[in-house]
């Protein structure tokens, strides 16, 4: 069992990647299963004011403080190396970095910032929103399967 230090990184990196699997997953099974209701032109709305009001600074702490504690999990992880756990603590780590923090990045903002360009009544945003909503939430699912995954594999790291 691990102990010190990385007792309480194992910890931390298992509640915030765990809070952040709650946020995906409520987007992907509640969020956008609402807004894929509604019709286009509200849609496409809707999803703008909610992708403006992300970057406020308490989901962007969640979010990227997330992302900042695996990254030094990473670095005491390799700098210290544990006897116990140092698998378990590289693999969390990865997981959130690669699955849900690098597809946010390679994934889903890309597609926001092509929404925001796009008049929610026009006939672009009416046509790209089918498609917005299917390549978005199965992004989505995949930064709630990694952001699992990472505090599962966090929480393995403790016994």
């Amino acid at each position: 069992m691990i102990d010190g230090p990385y007792l309480v990184l194992a910890v931390l990196g298992a509640l915030v990647t765990g809070l952040m699997t709650g946020v995906f997953c409520a987007f992907s099974v509640l969020v956008m299963r609402g807004l894929a209701a509604l019709p286009p032109a509200q849609g496409v709305a809707a999803m703008n004011a909610i992708n403006s009001s992300a970057t406020t600074p308490a989901f962007m702490v969640l979010f990227l403080g997330a992302a900042a504690l695996c990254a030094v999990i990473v670095v005491v992880t390799f700098v210290l190396w544990p006897d116990d756990g140092a698998v378990h603590l590289l693999l969390g780590s990865a997981l959130y970095l690669c699955g849900a923090f690098g597809v946010t990045v390679m994934a889903n903002v890309p597609r926001n910032e092509a929404l925001a360009k796009l008049e929610p009544g026009t006939p672009e945003a009416v046509t790209y929103w089918p498609a917005y909503l299917r390549q978005w939430t199965r992004w989505n699912h995949v930064r709630a399967v990694a952001s699992a995954a990472s505090a599962l594999v966090y929480v393995l790291a403790l016994v």
